[in-house]
């Protein structure tokens, strides 16, 4: 891939060979900030301060942005880089936190996007979060010719650069920096996914031009997984919030991609059965998209004497029912509805942020309100009150307040949220948005599931399968009676009808599809608001449709649209969008 961007390259400036600038790729959170003669006013989370997340305030905390330039620029001066936590900060935060009860940041990428989104700037000042600028907009106007140069002119004006980069001349000499940073990352205070490869000449990048997805006159590289080895010392079986029983492989604690790795989803019998997973064994183990941690394979030349295929119990773990693996499935289930750990982890994800979004309500909040008897269902939740939770450990009268104040608020969620929360068997965030829009009220939903299962198989994104888990959670008595509930309660079930018909909104008519992880938001999110605006989404690209937005990693579906021709929006110019529609 770098000899072909080599060539390319070469071959279109007519020359023998070029000139590019590395730079190390901070795992981090891409950020614009604008300074107006010299002086910070605004910074966002993408695009040029006037669309994407403000985040001004929390900006104005990290010690090593300056507030006032050492030189004077006059006018505008927009610069872009990433924020980021370094390893040390990260890992003391998540030691903080663990002590406090509260869930722990999955890598230093995530603590650094949800430290500087916090409401209150204090909480992001106590987190210490770093930022490196790569970026000066228009450098032409700020008489900046080379990549190089741009570094040391941000440098100059007095704010942070990563001092990394090296300025390449041969094909060689990139791969010898490629080598150098794969094992280098290791040790690096900051977490780096990758080398970011830039024709240094900024002049030059004019001839080349850009595609849809990405400049033709730079090339990023991603590390591959960190990989570790190291030994199974127990197998545990846990129970999720639709009965199925998990078996997760106790490790010897591993240092793996900036965390210490103890456990590892083994996801069922059939996925440890192809890989002969046992206990005792020594296995290779990686992050899976760098979250995720996840056993590769086993080291079968080191595996003890008398070791014995791992098997799921037919007894569910926690409350002692039968445990059932239904023809044609891979999960082994617990039968019993009732089960604690069922509730426990139901409730959860009724409280999750994309369900009702009940902040404070944890998981550790949640299995003291079950085993204490205060919940054993998502309609137990609008009954308490703060004088409730004030007894519970670790639970001051401020905390309590902050939880109940959050139910009350929850009460106010979309429809969507409310579908996604009720944890419905293979109904997930996007589907629970699209039948929201489509039925907009769970009473219609409910009558449709029920009585005309055919209209839902008909609808794009639904068939049978999610027809029938509709049906069946519909008809259980126990579901109907905790929607009743929640609906006395005052939490809402419907989308109210809008003044405009889908006819008068700006985008009506309109058909996207989305490919890709977007950074500012989710796709169900990015779909909400383009349904909102009269336009519809689809899991697949036609002659119909009329965009494909795209965000990082984007598939197939991109592919097809410029073979197509249909036009693709990167999320900087879909946010632009929305943002003049609205």
């Amino acid at each position: 891939e770098l000899r072909s961007f080599y060539a390319k390259t070469s071959q279109a400036l007519g020359v023998d060979s070029v000139q590019v600038l590395c730079e190390p790729k901070i795992d981090g959170l891409a950020v614009s900030i604008i300074y107006e003669d010299g002086v910070f006013v605004s910074g966002a989370t993408r695009g040029d301060g006037r669309v994407g997340e403000d985040i001004t305030a929390n900006l104005r905390t990290i010690k090593s942005l300056p507030l006032i330039l050492r030189e004077t620029v006059s006018g505008k001066l927009e610069v872009r880089g990433e924020i980021c936590m370094d390893k040390k900060g990260f890992a003391l935060l998540n030691a903080a936190r663990e002590e406090a009860g509260e869930s722990l940041f999955a890598n230093p990428r995530n603590a650094a996007a949800g430290s500087v989104r916090q409401l209150d700037p204090k909480v992001t000042a106590v987190r210490k979060l770093k930022i490196y600028l790569y970026q000066v907009v228009d450098p032409e106007k700020h008489g900046i010719r080379s990549q190089k140069e741009m570094l040391e002119t941000i440098s100059r004006f007095g704010l942070p650069v990563q001092g990394s980069e090296r300025l390449c001349s041969t094909l060689e000499e990139v791969e010898s920096y490629l080598e150098a940073w794969t094992e280098k990352r290791f040790e690096h205070p900051i977490d780096t996914d990758g080398v970011v490869v830039k024709l240094n000449d900024i002049g030059l990048r004019a001839m080349l031009g850009v595609t849809s997805k990405a400049p033709r006159w730079a090339i990023a590289f991603k590390f591959p997984p960190e990989e570790k080895v190291t030994r199974i010392i127990d197998i545990e079986v846990t129970v999720g919030r639709t009965g199925t029983l998990t078996p997760t492989a106790v490790l010897e604690p591993v240092h793996l991609s900036g965390t210490v790795v103890r456990r590892a989803i083994l996801h069922n019998q059939d996925e440890m059965d192809r890989k002969d997973i046992r206990i005792g064994d020594y296995v290779l183990v990686h992050k899976a998209g760098e979250i995720i941690p996840e056993v590769i394979r086993v080291e079968k030349e080191r595996r003890p004497e008398g070791t014995v295929p791992f098997r799921i119990p037919e007894i569910c773990p926690v409350c002692g029912s039968g445990a059932v693996r239904l023809s044609g499935e891979a999960a082994v289930k617990c039968s019993n509805s009732s089960c604690p750990a069922q509730i426990k982890e139901g409730i959860s994800h009724f409280a999750s942020r994309a369900a009702m979004d009940i902040r404070g309500l944890g998981e550790k909040i949640v299995a003291l309100l079950v085993e204490k008897g205060i919940v054993s269902d998502f309609a137990d939740l609008y009954t308490i009150q703060t004088e409730d939770l004030i007894p519970l450990e670790r639970m001051g009268e401020k905390s309590a307040r902050n939880i109940t104040e959050a139910i009350e608020k929850s009460k106010k969620r979309p429809l969507g949220a409310l579908i996604n929360a009720l944890g419905i068997r293979n109904v997930g965030e996007r589907t629970a948005n699209d039948l929201a829009e489509k039925f907009r009220s769970l009473e219609l939903l409910s009558e449709i599931a029920v009585n005309r299962t055919d209209e839902l198989e008909s609808m794009e994104g639904i068939g049978p399968v999610i027809a029938e888990s509709l049906r069946v959670f519909f008809l259980e008595p126990h579901n109907a009676n905790v929607i009743r509930r929640l609906k006395e309660a005052g939490v809402n079930m419907i989308i109210e009808s809008s003044a405009k018909t889908r006819e008068d909104l700006p985008w009506s008519g309109l058909k996207f599809v989305l490919t890709g992880e977007l950074s500012t938001m989710t796709r169900p999110e990015a779909s909400e608001k383009i349904k909102a605006l009269g336009g519809e989404t689809s899991d697949s690209v036609s002659r119909k449709t009329d965009f494909v937005v795209t965000g990082e990693k984007p598939g197939s579906k991109l592919l097809k649209a410029r073979s197509l021709g249909i036009e693709v929006l990167e999320e900087e110019d879909f946010i632009k969008r929305l943002s003049e529609a609205q």
